[in-house]
């Protein structure tokens, strides 16, 4: 019995720092959290985590730094809960920064409990989440907070392309903290957020530009202009419920395949509607989204980047319960034509899926890469080539459907046959040539039309005579690079199968001379 009563005691001494490392910063700092219309970290956590999955770990861990009074408080945990739990019963592991413990700054113990749990996550095959809240480096440690938010960098760059790693920013992430998340598969931010290198007072002093917070780093700039953003969110609710449905398109890891889904949605449907969408005049645009809305399952495409680069759509779906990455042009933004953000958008969403075994289909509709002075000199080059690196690497399914117009450079680089489509397959409408058929006519034609009598008609006849013979599909099919002429009503059949026939494909990546990794030309 008196053994009893020790064991008791102790436990008693073991509940007493549990009920001071549960509180964070406090009661009155939890409060004001609250006033300010963010959930308290642990709120986060139940509603992120399938109920009582939590498994907390590191929770007595204390901060070693003793300078600037920091020796006379002991915030159990450091400011940051890490652990492991359950989302939607697969195993998941999660930090989540606490901001009412040191405003939830980085210190060099507070990075090891994330770079701990990272380590787990890859050791054991699962899922990342990290739930942001910070002011950044912890100012009181020097140095060793640098090192510390180094180390979460390394730690995001090991687990990278082996493990899907999510952000959530929920609060400020500012300084060298805001680099983890963008080294992360997807950000998403709740609207009540920011992120930025540089706080408003140092742009000022550095350039004598006022900007707020929400000017300089808000959600919405970051997911329309800046690109760091994979998704917005109106409120910390709706980021986990579309947490939950991100990862239900992913695999577990980089050994594993995603997660095949019932649906109800037939296979055999025809999508007729398509050719309500299509245009009877190839120049006229049309909103890419209804095709692949109409072509995948019901309710099932989730886009990535939604307000960025909006002359690329890129996102998740499921056709036949598969799951598949979508990337197409939009004719309805400049034509679908490839810019420089086009460019990087599509690069790095062909990678992720890559990496996660997740079969890339690719619906066409571009006139080519943008033209232009800004875009030369920006480097549309280069960033154009991360696109034919990107689908070049690949190894997963890669199904291309050639709706409209696919020209020149802006052809091969959206999952054309040379770089390496398993199957190709092109409407009746679509345009393969290598520039469009106005400019082709007037740079072929230039000097006979010069002697016309009416050199606008003869170009015209000219056109005709160019659109039948070059601007369609048969040529490329006679040559083997389209592999089927389909109905676009068909398309759902034709891609559900397709599928089908690749879903075992594997490609043994043996090469002639050995290498650490490509080099992808960022």
């Amino acid at each position: 019995m008196s053994n009893k009563r020790d064991i008791d005691e102790l436990l008693n001494e073991v509940r007493e720092y549990r009920r001071r490392s549960v509180l964070g910063g406090g009661e009155e700092r939890i409060k004001r959290q609250r006033e300010k219309g963010k959930l308290w970290v642990r709120e986060r956590l139940e509603k992120l985590l399938d109920p009582d999955s939590f498994e907390e770990l590191q929770w007595m861990r204390l901060h070693r730094t003793t300078h600037f009074g920091l020796d006379k408080v002991k915030y159990y945990g450091d400011g940051v809960v890490v652990g492991y739990g359950k989302i939607d019963g697969r195993p998941v592991y999660v930090y989540a920064q606490d901001f009412t413990v040191i405003g939830g700054s980085i210190g060099e113990s507070h990075a090891e409990k994330i770079v701990r749990v990272i380590e787990l996550a890859i050791e054991n095959g699962a899922p990342v989440i990290g739930l942001y809240d910070s002011g950044g480096a912890r100012i009181q440690e020097g140095v060793a907070a640098l090192h510390g938010c180094g180390r979460i960098f390394a730690a995001n760059v090991k687990a990278s392309g082996v493990i899907p790693q999510v952000s959530i920013i929920l609060g400020p992430c500012a300084g060298a903290a805001a680099y983890s998340p963008a080294l992360t598969d997807f950000v998403i931010m709740s609207r009540n957020s920011f992120m930025f290198i540089t706080g408003p007072e140092v742009v000022k002093a550095a350039t004598g530009v006022e900007a707020t917070f929400d000017e300089l780093g808000g959600a919405d700039i970051h997911g329309s202009k800046s690109g760091v953003a994979h998704f917005v969110t109106e409120d910390e609710d709706s980021a986990f419920a579309l947490t939950h449905r991100l990862l239900s398109y992913l695999p577990s890891s980089s050994e594993e395949e995603p997660p095949r889904m019932p649906t109800d949605d037939p296979v055999t449907r025809r999508v007729e509607e398509i050719n309500e969408v299509l245009p009877a005049d190839p120049m006229k645009p049309f909103e890419v989204r209804r095709v692949i809305e109409s072509v995948v399952d019901r309710d099932s495409f989730l886009e990535v980047q939604r307000d960025y680069a909006t002359s690329a759509v890129v996102g998740f779906a499921r056709i036949g319960g598969y799951s598949v990455g979508i990337v197409a042009n939009q004719p309805a933004v400049n034509a679908g034509v490839i810019d420089i953000e086009a460019s990087n958008k599509i690069a790095r969403f062909v990678r992720f899926c890559d990496s996660f075994n997740i079969p890339i289909i690719t619906f066409v509709d571009t006139p080519g890469f943008m033209p232009g002075i800004d875009q030369e000199h920006g480097g549309i080059i280069r960033h154009g080539a991360k696109i034919l690196h990107a689908y070049a690497e690949a190894t997963v399914p890669k199904i291309t459907v050639i709706m409209r117009k696919a020209y020149g450079g802006a052809y091969i680089a959206m999952g054309s046959r040379a770089l390496g489509a398993d199957i190709v397959y092109a409407w009746p409408t679509a345009e393969i040539a290598v520039m469009g058929p106005e400019g082709a006519v007037r740079i072929l034609y230039r000097k006979e039309a010069a002697k016309q009598p009416d050199p606008e008609k003869f170009l015209r006849e000219r056109l005709v005579e160019y659109r039948k013979v070059f601007a369609n599909p048969y040529r490329a099919a006679e040559l083997g690079y389209v592999d089927d002429i389909v109905d676009p009503a068909d398309t759902r059949i034709k891609v559900y199968r397709a599928l089908e026939a690749l879903s075992r494909k594997r490609v043994e990546l043996i090469h002639v001379y050995p290498r650490k990794h490509t080099n992808i030309p960022l």
